[in-house]
């Protein structure tokens, strides 16, 4: 970190450099320098229309389930779950959406859940202003909604089923988009319920609040410096349910806060979520959190103590009263690379592919596209075709991989080529890069994707030349890029907290600016999982805990939300009628098995799979729902070719499928793979083959082994032969226990592996 003060100490004092050339002041960043303006020609980044004047002078939050109130001219439906809200002029709008099913073209559904037949809440005094945002925690925003004196202010947090309001003056109106009938389902003077379209819409008011019907609309008079209120639709109309709702009503939600924990003894991840609340009246200081399923799927300390739930997109939202709650998961961990192959059959076939691949590395470093995240896949794909040669015993190609490798980077962190550059971007708090493709600057869309690439790429380069990757060299650089995508501290001016990390959902977001009409997406789950897996080595090899450690938090929390939402392993979140075995683009309204370039089946599964390396064992975890889901290809392929389309080539990314089953079954997956046929562009022949070698000597991953050490992995024979393998980035010996008693030792950096024969 202390890089960063540093870095941040020169733009205070203007200490800046102007690049002989170009216009643009530039500054140093240990051997590297970032442009602080882009060239004329380049798009800058969105201006952020949206924020309350309590939000300006710290970094702006791309990229969360709310960034469209930030950048967006007119209001959209914000996804907060298990509620949409829309925070328009015309009032604030508050719906319960329910499932419906799209068919498509593809012969499948899409399911929506739109926002449909609103609660709008309005002031009668004066009117209300399209929504800023005006304060962040963790997964809960206020949104201002007044000018001046006036305010009329609303609290959302994730999860929760209140939405609290906030009036300076006069009375509040509330409408239903349908005839409202009011239900006297309580006798406490303070609480209006109404039936609308099926649905039972609840406000809690202070006392000595006074409700009355004018016309359609029902009006809320508050007493006196009592213009407070929570709103909710109930999840059912028990007296139960709604007493339970009236006791912990006017617990409001202040801020909410993560924290997690990672125990090195046994690898569990304990995440704790806690909220503050402020007791408008009453004594009852606890809120209702609602608990998506990968916060209550197997979760015994939460067991017995939910109190109804929400059917929503997500699954079922249940209902806990209280203040926090905390989850505990295991990292499964990985080594950066897999040993060599002693021995093998097929090793001259592993040697001439590789010969191929060395030879071709400068033209395979850049296919397609010329910008950060082409040339982050380049620079991934070369560097594992760097592991291999050097575990084959091919030290000069190994070398000149590695050489290769430090060149292009070089170029683009230099900041003195004239196509490819870094921009900081002090208004945003955030590092854009150049050429721009696909939105990265000008909807800020998909950092954690291109940076996740050369940040692995990087520590893969530290564990050689540590020299090279230290901050006064070209270190420093990749901290910049780090600190873009997972910046641990609030509030700061630099970079916001946690850009693309969506803390209470559990998964990141990919477009930067959140504007559509279903809200935020992520389509590349596994691209996610592949910039985790490089914080946590980089880390590592740097002796950074408190990045190693976040990086782990990250990588735990978006597997476990993968299995839920993208895959549904558990069979807990998937409409009966969604006709997938997975989802391949998430939105926060929506679910689809579609690409937003293609909807060609390979490239649709494929997309939540790739980059396979060696932190994707956790693509192993579950094999029934690996054999299930490579299954649908050739039927999902002819309804594809029913309506006169092709895949180009037609064995698109087999290479991808071979490997994601060989972590299930290695014989499998090496007799779906064609040496001859086609290649992903992220990955090459040589990595494909040896890792389906390496799975067939090894077995599958045995996950039921944890250790004390960060980098290792275990692998499971049939025959009940286990393969451990350990990395130790130190300069001293290190000892790894596993649990199930087998020790290794581990020489300074060096990838150790051991074998153990047990019971089958």
């Amino acid at each position: 970190m202390q890089h960063i003060i540093k870095f941040w100490g020169l733009v205070a004092s203007g200490l800046l450099l102007c690049t002989p050339g170009f216009a643009q002041p530039t500054l140093s960043v240990g051997a590297g320098q970032v442009l602080l303006a882009p060239r004329t020609a380049d798009n800058s980044p969105p201006p952020a229309l949206g924020l309350a004047d309590s939000m300006k002078g710290q970094a702006v939050p791309t990229n969360q389930w709310y960034s469209s109130l930030i950048f967006n001219p007119k209001a959209e439906a914000l996804f907060a779950q298990p509620y949409t809200v829309r925070a328009a002029a015309t009032g604030f709008e508050l719906a319960l959406p329910t499932r419906q099913v799209i068919p498509t073209e593809r012969k499948d559904t899409e399911i929506h859940y739109p926002h449909r037949a609103p609660l709008v809440i309005s002031p009668l005094s004066f009117k209300a202003t399209q929504g800023k945002l005006a304060k962040v925690s963790d997964w809960a925003i206020d949104i201002a909604m007044g000018s001046g004196a006036d305010h009329f202010d609303f609290t959302v947090a994730h999860g929760s089923p209140y939405v609290y309001g906030r009036v300076s003056r006069g009375p509040v109106a509330f409408q239903t988009s349908t005839a409202a009938q009011r239900t006297q389902l309580s006798s406490d003077d303070r609480v209006l319920t109404l039936s609308s379209g099926g649905q039972t819409f609840a406000i809690f008011g202070p006392s000595g609040v006074r409700f009355e019907q004018l016309g359609t609309q029902w009006v809320a008079h508050f007493p006196a410096d009592k213009g407070y209120f929570s709103t909710a639709v109930l999840p059912d109309t028990s007296p139960e349910t709604l007493a339970l709702f009236i006791r912990h009503a006017h617990a409001h939600i202040q801020q909410t806060q993560v924290s997690w924990h990672y125990n090195e003894t046994n690898n569990a991840v304990r995440t704790e979520y806690r909220v503050t609340t402020q007791v408008m009246e009453g004594t009852e200081s606890k809120t209702l959190m609602g608990l998506y399923p990968h916060h209550w799927h197997q979760n015994k300390t939460v067991d017995g103590k939910l109190k109804g739930q929400y059917e929503t997109i997500r699954g079922a939202i249940r209902i806990l009263p209280a203040n926090d709650f905390s989850t505990e998961l295991t990292y499964r961990g990985f080594v950066p690379f897999w040993p060599g192959l002693q021995n093998h059959p097929r090793n001259d076939e592993l040697k001439a592919v590789l010969k191929a691949d060395v030879s071709n590395a400068r033209r395979n470093m850049l296919q397609i596209g010329n910008g950060p995240y082409w040339q982050g896949k380049g620079l991934q794909r070369i560097s594992k075709v760097m592991d291999v040669a050097e575990q084959q015993g091919d030290a000069e190609a190994a070398k000149r991989l590695q050489n290769l490798l430090k060149s292009r980077i070089e170029q683009w962190f230099s900041g003195k080529d004239r196509q490819t550059y870094f921009h900081l971007d002090k208004t945003l708090g955030t590092v854009l890069a150049y050429p721009e493709e696909y939105f990265a600057v000008e909807q800020m869309n998909d950092h954690h994707f291109h940076y996740g690439y050369w940040i692995r790429t990087m520590a893969e380069l530290a564990l050689r030349d540590p020299e090279w990757t230290s901050d006064a060299q070209w270190g420093a650089m990749t901290q910049l890029l780090i600190q873009d995508i997972a910046t641990a501290k609030r509030g700061q001016k630099d970079f916001p907290f946690l850009r693309t990390f969506d803390i209470y959902e559990g998964h990141s977001w990919a477009s930067g600016n959140g504007i559509g009409e279903w809200g935020n997406n992520q389509e590349s789950s596994s691209e996610a999982i592949n910039a985790w897996s490089a914080l946590i080595l980089w880390a590592e090899i740097r002796g950074d805990k408190a990045l190693r450690d976040l990086g782990i938090y990250l990588y735990t929390t978006e597997i476990e939300a993968i299995r839920h939402y993208w895959f549904d392993v558990h069979n807990l979140v998937f409409a009966p009628e969604y006709k997938n075995k997975e989802v391949s683009m998430l939105f926060g309204g929506a679910y689809k098995h579609n690409t937003w370039w293609t909807d060609e089946p390979r490239q649709i599964k494929g997309i939540n799979l790739l980059p396979i390396s060696t932190s994707s064992t956790y693509l192993g975890l579950d094999p029934a729902h690996t054999k299930r889901s490579l299954a649908t290809l050739p039927e999902d392929t002819r309804i594809y070719e029913s309506r006169g389309k092709r895949a180009n080539p037609t064995d698109m990314w087999q290479d991808l499928f071979a490997k994601y089953m060989a972590l299930t079954d290695p014989a499998a997956g090496l007799k779906m793979w064609d040496r001859w046929g086609a290649v992903e562009l992220g990955d090459t022949r040589t990595h494909t083959l040896h890792y389906m070698l390496s799975l067939e000597q090894m077995g599958p991953p045995d996950f039921s082994v944890t250790a004390d050490h960060v980098l290792q992995s275990v692998f499971k024979r049939a025959d009940g032969q286990r393969t451990y393998l350990a990395y130790n980035t130190a300069n001293t010996p290190r000892t790894v226990k596993f649990s199930d008693g087998q020790v290794m030792q581990v020489p300074p950096r060096s990838l150790a592996h051991s074998k153990r024969l047990i019971s089958p």
